[in-house]
C-alpha cells in the first residue's frame, strides 16, 4: 500500500480501518451510514439525503460504469464516500470518467480498500454513529465524538420547470429534490416550480399553483421547526404529496411525532407492502428517521415496511394529501410511480370540488 495515499477511518467507537484514498485529498467527520444499493452510483453521490454523511457501499465493487451525468439527482453534499473496490477504469461510453475523479472535482474524501462487510456489520449492531476518514489516527476521539449533522437545507433559487401551458401548476419544495420526482410530475403534464425550503405557505397557496409537493431531504424532521409549520398551513388548503423528508414532515404536522432507526433505510431494496397485505413492492429509500402514528389526527396509515413495520405510507383522505416514506419509480407493474398519479388524482378532484 502506498503510504502517501494511506487513509483511516476511524468510528466514534475506537475501530480502525486502513485504506487508500480514492478522492480528494482532504479530511472528513460524518455520520457514517451504509446503502445497499447496487447500481447507481451517481445516483448515490448526488442524492441530497446524505448531507453531513460517510456513506458505505455495502456492494464490494463500484463504479465500473463511471460516472454517468443523466443518473445524477442534484449536486454532491455527502461528506464522504467509502468502498471496498472502486474501478478506476471504467467502460461505458456514458460516463464522464470514474467515480474517483468525480469525487476528487468535488472535494470529497473517499477511502477504498477496507473490509465494508465488517464495517456494516458494526453499524448493524451498534447503530450509526460519528466517523471521520483522516491520514492519522487522532489521540482521543472526541471531536469525533461530538460531531453533528449541520441543520441544514440546500440554498436553491426559484425556477420554472416544464410546459408553461401544462394541465397543472405544482409548487415543489425543495429539501434536497431529486431530479427525478420532477422528471415524472413533468411527464404526467405538470407545470413545475421548484420552491426555496424556506418559503412561507402564502406564497404556495396564494400563488395559483394546483398542488405542492414537500420533497424528500436530509436532516432530523423534528428540528425543521418552520417547514412543519408550513406543511401544516398547506394541509387542506392544496393538495400535497409528501415523499421522504416530506413525508415525515406532514405527519409531524398532523400531530404524530418521529424517531431515529438504528441504522436507517437506505438502498433499492426495502419491501413495503399495503397495511391490508394484498400488495407488496420493492421500492428505494434513503432516511434515518420514521413516523411514530398514534398521534395521527386526520391521517391513516396505508403501507409499512414489511422488515420492521414501520411507516412507509398515510393517506390524509380529508385533507387532499398523500405520503410515502420511499422514492416512487417505476412505470412497470411493480412500480411505485402511481404515487405521482395518485397526486394528480387529487388535484382534479380538488380542481372539480364545489368549494
Amino acid at each position: 500500500m502506498n503510504k502517501m495515499n494511506k487513509k483511516y477511518l476511524i468510528l466514534e467507537d475506537g475501530t480502525v480501518f486502513e485504506g487508500v484514498s480514492a478522492g480528494a485529498d482532504a479530511e472528513t467527520l460524518g455520520e457514517i451510514v451504509f446503502t445497499t444499493t447496487e447500481s447507481g452510483f451517481a445516483s448515490v453521490l448526488t442524492d441530497g439525503c446524505f448531507r453531513g454523511q460517510l456513506v458505505v457501499q455495502t456492494f464490494p465493487l463500484v463504479g465500473c460504469y463511471g460516472f454517468v451525468p443523466s443518473e445524477a439527482e442534484g449536486e454532491p453534499v455527502l461528506a464522504g464516500y467509502i468502498a471496498r473496490s472502486l474501478c478506476d477504469a471504467p467502460s461505458n461510453r456514458l460516463a464522464e470518467g470514474a467515480l474517483s475523479d468525480y469525487l476528487k472535482s468535488h472535494g470529497i474524501p473517499a477511502v477504498v480498500g477496507i473490509d465494508t462487510r465488517r464495517l456494516t456489520s458494526i453499524i448493524r449492531e451498534k447503530g450509526v454513529m460519528n466517523a471521520s476518514i483522516c491520514d492519522s489516527i487522532p489521540e482521543n476521539f472526541d471531536k469525533i465524538k461530538n460531531y453533528r449533522v449541520p441543520c441544514e437545507l440546500p440554498s436553491v433559487t426559484e425556477r420554472r420547470l416544464g410546459a408553461e401551458n401544462a394541465d397543472y401548476n405544482v409548487a415543489v419544495i425543495d429539501c434536497g429534490a431529486a431530479n427525478a420526482c420532477i422528471k415524472e410530475l413533468t411527464a404526467l403534464g405538470c407545470g413545475v416550480t421548484v420552491l426555496p425550503a424556506d418559503t412561507p405557505a402564502g406564497r404556495i397557496t396564494g400563488g395559483g399553483f394546483d398542488g405542492a409537493v414537500l420533497s424528500g431531504g436530509a436532516g432530523n424532521p423534528a428540528d425543521l421547526v418552520s417547514l412543519i409549520d408550513c406543511a401544516g398551513q398547506l394541509l387542506g388548503k392544496i393538495p400535497v404529496l409528501g415523499i421522504g423528508l416530506g413525508h415525515q414532515l406532514l405527519a409531524v404536522a398532523d400531530g404524530a411525532k418521529t424517531e431515529k432507526l438504528k441504522y436507517g433505510h437506505r438502498g433499492s431494496n426495502q419491501p413495503v407492502k399495503l397495511a391490508d397485505g394484498s400488495r407488496t413492492y420493492i421500492t428505494e429509500q434513503n432516511h434515518g428517521y420514521t413516523v411514530l402514528p398514534d398521534g395521527l389526527a386526520s391521517g391513516r396509515v396505508v403501507m409499512v415496511n414489511v422488515n420492521d413495520g414501520t411507516v412507509e405510507g398515510i393517506d390524509y383522505p380529508a385533507k387532499s394529501a398523500v405520503s410515502v416514506q420511499f422514492n416512487p419509480q417505476g412505470r412497470d407493474a411493480s412500480g411505485t410511480a402511481f404515487v405521482y398519479d395518485r397526486f394528480v388524482g387529487l388535484m382534479e378532484d380538488f380542481r372539480n370540488a364545489d368549494r
